[in-house]
């Protein structure tokens, strides 16, 4: 679960804002905080993984309190939710590293995009921090992963991808380029250049199997 610190000095706002972190699925309220104080007291006791930041608090500007935060959490994750519209804030804030910046007032389908968005970019690199990222992986995270796939690699057919795909999706466990060759009627070599373009677009994990003699086993995941 990805634990969420609201910080907002408005008492009813910040009900408001954790009962809509509350309603999205693998996010949990660890607090709520409504002074600056109190937010970095909170980021120590409770270790959040992200706080959804108001910039107006009585007793510190937000963005000052930013750099407060990542000084108790180095990794603590910040998105921004404020009524500040001014140029000079915003620039600010990007500087300051926010995941996002969510301008007051906006509705649940907004704040649940910018938490979709979080859970599938920037928490997944953070727990993948042995594993090499692909293109994919940054343009998701710089807010390009609408962008269409590369072309498919020469030779490569779309029906054939459409197959393997569904094989991938279907497997109740990770699955290996072999084990997707006998059930696609096809080569190994062949089944794996279709997984490896998946993986490359960031539509599949790679799971590495160790024991025996040689590599590891290289085998795939469907991405939720």
């Amino acid at each position: 679960m990805i634990k969420v610190l609201v910080i907002d000095d408005d008492f009813m706002v910040a009900r408001v804002h954790a009962g809509f972190v509350s309603k999205e699925p693998g996010f949990t309220v660890a607090g709520i905080a409504h002074t600056a104080k109190d937010a970095i007291t909170a980021t120590k006791e409770l270790n959040p993984d992200l706080a959804l930041l108001d910039i107006h608090l009585p007793d510190m500007n937000g963005l000052d309190l930013l750099q407060r935060l990542r000084e108790v959490q180095p990794d603590l994750d910040i998105l921004v939710i404020s009524a500040a519209r001014e140029m000079d804030t915003v620039r600010r804030a990007l500087r300051g590293g926010i995941v996002h910046y969510l301008m007051k007032p906006f509705a649940w389908d907004d704040l649940r995009e910018r938490l979709g968005h979080y859970a599938k970019t920037y928490q997944p690199l953070d727990e993948a921090t042995d594993q090499e990222l692909q293109q994919a992986d940054v343009n998701r995270l710089f807010g390009l992963g609408g962008q269409t796939r590369r072309p498919l690699p020469k030779g490569c057919s779309a029906e054939t991808m459409v197959l393997v795909e569904n094989i991938v999706k279907d497997a109740t466990d990770p699955i290996s380029a072999t084990e997707t060759a006998e059930k696609l009627g096809t080569s190994r070599v062949s089944a794996r250049r279709y997984l490896e373009y998946l993986a490359e677009e960031s539509l599949v994990h790679v799971n590495l199997r160790y024991g025996g003699v040689g590599r590891p086993e290289r085998r795939y995941s469907w991405r939720d």
